[in-house]
C-alpha cells in the first residue's frame, strides 16, 4: 500500500511538471533586442506600394501600421498621402491635423501638404506650402518639383466637371 502511494505521489507531482499553464522556452523568450516595430517589413511595404502608384495597397498597409504603433509620423505621413491620391481628402485631413503640431514645421509635411491642395485644385494654399517648404530648403528637389508642377498646373486650362463628356 505504502508502495502504492508513493507510486501514485511520484506520478503526480511529475504530472506538475508538463503543466499546461507552465511557461514554455517560447514564451519566456528575451525580446528586449528587437526594434520599435516587432518587423518593419509593414511600413518598408506600405512605402514601396506608394512608390509604385498602388495607393489602395500602400493606404491599407499604413493604416495597419498605425494600429501597430498609433503615433509613428512617418506611417500618418504615408497614410495622409495614400488618402489624398486616392482623393479621400476628409481622411488625409484628419492625418494632417495629427501631424501638424509634431512636424508641421518640416519641409515633408509642407511639401505633402502643399500636394494635397493641389491636387484639391486649390493652388493658392498650395502655393503657400510650396514657398514655405523652399524658404526651409531650397535645395530640396522635392520641392522644386512641386514648384514645377504648381508652374504647370496654372498655366492649364480649367475646365469644369463633365467638360470632357463626348469626346
Amino acid at each position: 500500500m505504502k508502495r502504492l502511494l508513493a507510486i501514485s505521489m511520484f506520478l503526480a507531482l511529475g504530472a506538475c511538471e508538463n503543466s499546461s499553464f507552465s511557461d514554455r522556452t517560447l514564451s519566456t523568450k528575451d525580446t528586449s533586442s528587437l526594434s520599435f516595430y516587432p518587423d518593419d517589413q509593414l511600413l518598408v511595404s506600405a512605402k514601396m506600394q506608394f512608390r509604385e502608384g498602388n495607393y489602395g495597397k500602400s493606404y491599407k498597409m499604413f493604416k495597419d501600421a498605425l494600429d501597430v504603433v498609433p503615433d509613428d509620423t512617418a506611417a500618418w505621413l504615408g497614410f495622409a498621402a495614400s488618402a489624398d491620391m486616392l482623393r479621400q481628402f476628409e481622411r488625409a485631413d484628419y492625418a494632417y491635423r495629427r501631424l501638424q503640431p509634431v512636424i508641421g514645421h518640416r519641409v515633408e509635411f509642407l511639401n505633402n501638404y502643399g500636394y494635397s491642395m493641389l491636387l484639391r485644385g486649390e493652388l493658392m494654399a498650395a502655393r503657400k506650402y510650396f514657398l514655405a517648404a523652399y524658404e526651409k530648403d531650397p535645395s530640396n528637389p522635392v520641392t522644386a518639383n512641386n514648384l514645377e508642377l504648381l508652374r504647370n498646373s496654372v498655366n492649364s486650362p480649367k475646365r469644369a466637371t463633365g467638360d470632357l463628356r463626348g469626346i
